[in-house]
């Protein structure tokens, strides 16, 4: 007899709260493998396919294409056991409950079913379950994997009722971190504001205006930016240079034969170097334990502008790659950001961040810094002005280059220094080599 169970919209492994369905990859009465993907979610960091745990007959659907759903609601529904509909390949459809997927809550599927284990601390079986959001009996233990490995953190959430699963880490990969917590504490609303939430307030636009709805990614960029200017005293300092000779060593490795060098991988050598003179800058603040936390890698963010917004992917241990591998990570990141397709890993865990606002036909910013970061260098566009070179006035290719960065990471000449060397490496290319 056929056993029908429901598969719910996962965590997609970076403690978001909803996701939007863009499109369904089934229909009702369709077989699904385990593991199968069943339908494709937007949320505020990537476009997502979510694989389903089950096999069997998608027996409902819920939520029309365009709909936004919580983590936590129904997706599917599956009829395991069932036989497939007349016309569809197989008599029958293989698979149980037990051979589900363990690891669809991540976002991922995977070709083994380890089991799962609901782990509930021996000091809480005697104790009523605390309100968490307005919602009692919520276990302190989740269905899938968090970032979070600190005991205290979960100690700390536990001890006021605070879902964990709601939180979106600011540390590397995402880890929730004490500062997270405490942060999510102050913001939450009293005791008595608690008890009838109030609705969203819904609003009529004015003649002559047009209101856009600040959710999934533009509503995530808007929030971590405000953060960013809330918690970091930023300043920037900038400097122009001569990137005569950078593009000239350019165009001479794009002619001698192989694959072809992007500036941008140039940039990101130059930046690279740059931050092991100067590593105070390749860090992030604990706020909490009054820490500067200083990384023994680069995972380089770039800006890239998208149809679906901003978004910043990251190249994963920039600081070793030549220019070469580094042209064709970001070849690959800006592609699936056009696509859609990057995943919530390559849009997180970041360490500093390179941002190429030329393309854009301007000169110079004072960018905002992707938090928890505690820097990030502007490239302005790259045109002819007059210079005095070799003690001659010339037309030389000239560039605005500008650093904001942390206050609190350093001071004033460790940002100079940074900025000097990468404005040093941009005019004499040979100094770069030097020091590699």
């Amino acid at each position: 007899m056929a056993q029908v169970l429901e598969f719910k919209l996962p965590d997609l492994g970076e403690g978001l709260t909803e996701a939007e369905i863009v499109r369904w990859l089934v229909e009702i009465g369709d077989v699904v493998a385990i593991d199968q993907p069943v339908v494709e979610v937007e949320t505020a960091k990537a476009m997502v396919e979510v694989p389903c745990p089950y096999g069997g007959v998608v027996t409902a659907r819920f939520g029309e294409e365009g709909t936004e759903l919580p983590v936590g609601a129904p997706l599917i529904t599956v009829a395991v056991g069932e036989r497939a509909p007349s016309g569809s390949e197989g008599s029958a459809v293989e698979g149980s409950a037990a051979e589900g997927s363990g690891n669809v809550l991540v976002g991922y599927g995977t070709s083994e079913a380890p089991a799962r284990r609901r782990r509930v601390r021996q000091e809480r079986r005697d104790a009523p379950a605390p309100a968490v959001n307005g919602r009692a009996g919520v276990p302190e233990a989740e269905d899938g994997p968090l970032p979070v490995i600190s005991p205290l953190v979960r100690r700390l959430a536990r001890q006021n009722g605070l879902d964990l699963r709601e939180l979106t880490g600011s540390g590397p990969e995402g880890l929730i971190l004490r500062a997270d917590v405490e942060y999510a504490l102050r913001a939450a609303p009293r005791p008595a504001e608690t008890a009838a939430p109030a609705p969203r307030p819904t609003t009529t636009a004015a003649p002559g205006e047009i209101r856009t709805p600040l959710k999934g990614m533009r509503g995530a960029v808007a929030d971590k930016l405000s953060r960013s200017r809330r918690e970091i005293p930023d300043a920037t300092c900038w400097v122009d240079a001569d990137a005569t000779e950078l593009m000239r060593a350019r165009t001479a490795m794009n002619t001698a034969g192989g694959p072809k060098i992007s500036l941008l991988a140039l940039l990101a050598r130059i930046c690279t170097a740059a931050l092991a003179r100067f590593p105070e800058l390749n860090s992030t603040v604990d706020a909490q334990a009054r820490e500067v936390v200083q990384f023994d890698h680069v995972h380089l963010g770039f800006a890239a502008q998208t149809d679906r917004g901003l978004v910043v992917p990251v190249v994963r241990g920039a600081h070793a790659r030549d220019a070469e591998s580094l042209t064709a990570e970001f070849a690959r990141l800006t592609e699936a950001g056009r696509t859609g397709k990057l995943t919530p890993g390559e849009l997180t865990g970041g360490t500093f961040t390179l941002n190429n606002y030329g393309v854009f036909g301007v000169d110079g910013s004072t960018p905002i810094i992707n938090h928890p970061e505690a820097a990030m260098l502007g490239v302005g566009r790259i045109v002819p002005k007059p210079w005095v070179h070799e003690g001659e006035l010339a037309v030389r290719q000239v560039v605005q280059l500008s650093l904001t960065f942390d206050h609190r990471v350093c001071d004033g000449g460790t940002a100079g220094g940074f900025l000097r060397y990468v404005a040093d490496c941009v005019e004499q290319p040979a100094v770069l080599l030097r020091t590699l």
